[in-house]
């Protein structure tokens, strides 16, 4: 009986400490990767191309939300994903992925909030009346955010999302999402 209780106590103990981890303040050798490499991505020639390329398409907001409501619905990944998994943005994202253990996954946004390119498949396309794009885009003014550290159930992990503008010629047209495993950050 005594080892139940013990087990218990453990559990608890255990279960509050995940609790109390999640959804705090990144560390600050977090803030500091932000803004120095991860802040540089936001000028990498290929990935600036492609955010003007998709901001030259002139999509409106209700064709963009019209989009994310069908991106939601589907199940696995149709063709428009898979083009934005595998265009030549996307393979620059695998670039840079591959040189930290840290990406969980990367996805860049236009000036809009939607989906140029990615990694892996967001959960929407729109990311537009997130903070992520919000804070960063920063009404073209561009800015670093980081967001709260939180438990990432689908990949057991702790992870924050770090994002950054895509600038060019001192204004933001677009920014950049990397999901940071918090324990493989260096």
């Amino acid at each position: 009986m005594k080892k139940i209780i013990m087990f218990v106590v453990i559990g608890l103990l255990l279960f509050g400490i995940q609790i109390a981890s999640a959804d705090e303040k990144a560390p600050q050798k977090v803030y500091d990767l932000a803004k120095s490499k991860l802040a540089s991505y936001g000028t990498d020639a290929v990935i600036v191309a492609a955010v003007k390329d998709e901001n030259a398409k002139g999509k409106t907001l209700d064709q963009i939300k019209s989009s994310d409501e069908k991106w939601k619905n589907t199940a696995g990944i149709d063709d428009n994903m898979n083009a934005m998994m595998s265009n030549t943005c996307a393979h620059e994202l695998i670039k840079i992925a591959d040189t930290s253990p840290s990406f969980v996954e990367i996805f860049v946004m236009d000036d809009k909030g939607a989906n140029v390119c990615m990694t892996d498949k967001t959960s929407d396309y729109w990311q537009g009346d997130e903070a992520k794009f919000q804070k960063s885009f920063a009404d073209g003014k561009g800015e670093v955010f980081v967001d709260n550290v939180e438990f990432d159930d689908s990949s057991q992990t702790y992870l924050v999302q770090v994002s950054v503008p895509v600038m060019d010629g001192g204004k933001a047209i677009g920014a950049i999402t990397f999901g940071l495993d918090i324990d493989k950050i260096q």
